[in-house]
């Protein structure tokens, strides 16, 4: 069998589309989102999480890793699982899971679509962010890493992870600019979810002042802004500042 044939390529493309729609259709088959709305459904079972957390700990972490590579590679994106990695597992522990998943993930979705869908990302994807690809050619972890950094500059998160493709990025290369660079944006998420759990845990009732008045969640909310402008700065410096350089 040839691995690079475009036969092979297109079943396996075609197999991995069948099981994202099976794995989307499940999810949203089995959990009923109106509850997520309901506050004292969403402090009654975080009470159980927490309890099995903390006499199943090494399982959970090991569950929680398992889902979110299978998640990453489903298209799915970050936030669901940075609130959810803060709010179980607290800020540090949270926020290491959160990384190393993450980035598994990441990695194992650049590494699919460099192999079965790289045509295709190039074709559709590749035209619009052609004024990079010197760019990161030169030094893709540095770009790379900054890229991630910004937080992919409002790019949705599954267009993040495989648009390295259209630059031929290394996986070695891919995996530390996401495993380091997605740190300081990750940390603001899964530091506000662990702000949520302790909200929720010390107050019976759902008071919308108490909430932004608490520091366990205003303070990840400012470093979300201060993030997202740190994030202007680095654009404008090291890749509208480099374009220009590269067109005189």
């Amino acid at each position: 069998m040839n691995l690079n044939s475009k036969n092979f390529k297109l079943t396996l493309g075609i197999l991995y589309l069948l099981f994202l729609f099976i794995g989307l259709f499940f999810l949203f088959s089995a959990v009923d989102f109106r509850d997520l709305t309901n506050y004292d459904f969403i402090r009654s079972k975080s009470d159980i999480i927490l309890k099995y957390k903390n006499e199943n700990l090494a399982l959970l972490s090991l569950g929680f890793c398992i889902f979110s590579i299978i998640w990453v590679l489903l298209l799915g994106f970050a936030s669901p699982l940075l609130l959810v990695a803060g709010f179980v597992f607290g800020k540090w522990w949270g926020l290491l899971l959160a990384l190393f998943s993450t980035a598994v993930g990441a990695s194992l979705l650049y590494l699919l679509a460099k192999i079965f869908f790289r045509d295709f990302i190039n074709k559709n994807i590749g035209p619009k962010f052609s004024k990079l690809k010197e760019l990161f050619n030169k030094n893709e972890l540095l770009y790379f890493l900054l890229f991630r950094f910004m937080g992919g500059g409002g790019i949705p998160y599954a267009i993040q992870n495989v648009l390295p493709v259209i630059f031929d990025m290394s996986l070695k290369n891919y995996f530390i600019a996401t495993f380091v660079g997605s740190g300081p944006s990750m940390f603001i998420t899964v530091a506000l979810g662990a702000g949520i759990e302790k909200y929720i845990g010390a107050n019976n009732e759902l008071i919308f002042f108490d909430i932004i008045s608490s520091s366990e969640i205003y303070l990840p909310i400012i470093g979300f802004i201060i993030i997202i402008m740190l994030g202007v700065i680095v654009k404008n410096i090291f890749f509208k500042n480099k374009m220009s350089n590269e067109k005189n």
